[in-house]
């Protein structure tokens, strides 16, 4: 079964476009068989499926995650079992080791979106990971293939699993239409749940990837004006880390009752 392992939809994601039920008839349409629901820091989307959509597409598997926004590694890919309701993972600027061990604890498993990308977005391109870069053995899986990313930084990406012996994934990261599609990961047919999906990983099991590079990304309009959006990244990052800091600490808080 084909799946696209990295969309942004427009009740999820600031950035996104593409409502959750037409993300899913494009994908319907170029022959994939399911998707993994990834807006920043947010569930929306995917309760707008379920909620709203859930029944007129019985013939297509949907998956609940999350792209985090660590303040310290990045960008990271989260997929919790289908039972597993956790407010924190809404609650942007954890560390990225709290986040590993609290996914963990809680069955889930995660890795790096687009691992060598953009300075401050991708983990290899992190303080953290220079000094540290053993943090890796605590990921279950990275995006290999990013349709937005550079043929140079998914080779890097690649090398970088094969260093850790992580399984990877192919994801569009789409936010426009005209990217929804552009990469896929090969899972085995039997995944019809999140703990389906968290099952297969941690066994290993064999699954593929791939797609082709999508070229009407923000950076690639902007050329080296990109830089400067990236840096102004870093500042929102912390701004809305701090501003979120209250949330996240009873978004602890429930963790431990």
């Amino acid at each position: 079964m084909k799946f696209d392992m990295h969309c942004h939809t427009q009740e999820g994601s600031l950035d996104g476009k593409i409502p959750v039920a037409e993300y899913i008839r494009l994908l319907k349409a170029k022959g994939f068989g399911g998707m993994l629901v990834t807006d920043h820091d947010s569930y929306n989307g995917f309760r707008t499926y379920r909620d709203r959509h859930a029944d007129a597409f019985k013939d297509f598997v949907v998956l609940k995650g999350i792209e985090y926004d660590t303040i310290d590694a990045g960008h990271i890919l989260v997929i919790m079992p289908e039972n597993v309701k956790l407010l924190i993972l809404e609650c942007r600027g954890l560390p990225v080791k709290m986040l590993q061990d609290i996914v963990h604890h809680h069955g889930g498993i995660l890795g790096p979106a687009h691992p060598c990308g953009e300075r401050h977005l991708s983990i290899t391109r992190t303080r953290l990971y220079k000094k540290h870069p053993e943090i890796m053995e605590n990921f279950d899986f990275l995006e290999g293939f990013n349709s937005c990313e550079s043929p140079e930084s998914n080779a890097a990406a690649v090398r970088l699993a094969a260093t850790h012996n992580l399984p990877m994934l192919g994801g569009s990261d789409s936010h426009h239409t005209d990217c929804v599609g552009t990469a896929y990961t090969m899972v085995p047919d039997t995944i019809a749940c999140e703990s389906d999906f968290i099952d297969c990983i941690k066994a290993k099991h064999p699954i593929s990837y791939g797609g082709y590079y999508y070229h009407g990304t923000v950076k690639s309009r902007l050329g080296i004006f990109n830089h400067v959006l990236v840096e102004s990244f870093w500042f929102y990052n912390r701004f809305a880390s701090l501003y979120r800091h209250h949330r996240r600490k009873l978004a602890m808080a429930s963790l431990e009752q």
